[in-house]
């Protein structure tokens, strides 16, 4: 072989290894249409989840609503507050968030980076949106998140239907009680993704086929 080729072959492991060494998924739970796996990930207390349900909509339906960050305390368990930071493009944005945490917990924010692309073949929509430093300075007395990985995959299975798997691991930084982190691995993937069932009717999505402008 080349020396070349030797180069894009470390390359190209070096950039499969983090996967590769993510444990295999497990179920956690099964209720109401949403399926719930938890996964270990090495050097990390917090387990990952991978959330799983199927929707009466279109990709594009799906990604007008998480876009449309503004609207997100309407369908995000526990969400205090959601705020556009800047606008990139249609389908790229930053935000800022609080998340409202039962006492004595003490509320933690972030700020996320939101990007969609859609693969003009296949019409699977993919979300990113992880946690970027900066841009909102912190408030006394909330939590700052700086490390979480979100993501979004909306595939289409039939006529205005839609499988959607949601990934996640978050470091929530400082300390919460286990029964505080058990709690928010189970019951909040399953609100939040009742209440995008409901969200989804509404006629400002309905008939979406492009994503919602600022205004």
């Amino acid at each position: 072989m080349k020396p070349k080729f030797y180069l894009l072959l470390l390359l190209a492991l070096i950039k499969l290894a983090p996967a590769g060494a993510q444990s295999k998924w497990v179920l956690r739970t099964e209720k109401d249409g949403v399926t719930i796996y938890e996964s270990e990930v090495p050097g990390s207390k917090i387990k990952a989840l991978k959330v799983i349900a199927s929707f009466n909509a279109t990709p594009m339906q799906v990604g007008a609503v998480i876009m449309d960050v503004k609207a997100a305390t309407e369908w995000v368990y526990r969400m205090r507050s959601s705020i556009l930071i800047k606008r990139v493009s249609p389908n790229e944005l930053y935000y800022y968030s609080e998340v409202n945490l039962p006492w004595p917990a003490a509320n933690r924010d972030f700020v996320a980076h939101l990007t969609l692309k859609q693969n003009p073949e296949t019409k699977v929509v993919e979300i990113d949106g992880p946690a970027v430093p900066g841009l909102m300075q912190q408030k006394a007395g909330i939590v700052r998140i700086n490390n979480s990985v979100g993501k979004w995959i909306i595939t289409p299975v039939g006529i205005n239907q839609v499988q959607v798997e949601y990934t996640l691991h978050v470091d929530p930084a400082g300390s919460l009680p286990s029964w505080l982190v058990n709690s928010f691995a189970t019951d909040a993937p399953l609100r939040i993704f009742k209440n995008l069932r409901v969200e989804l009717e509404k006629s400002a999505y309905k008939n979406s086929d492009l994503l919602l402008s600022d205004n």
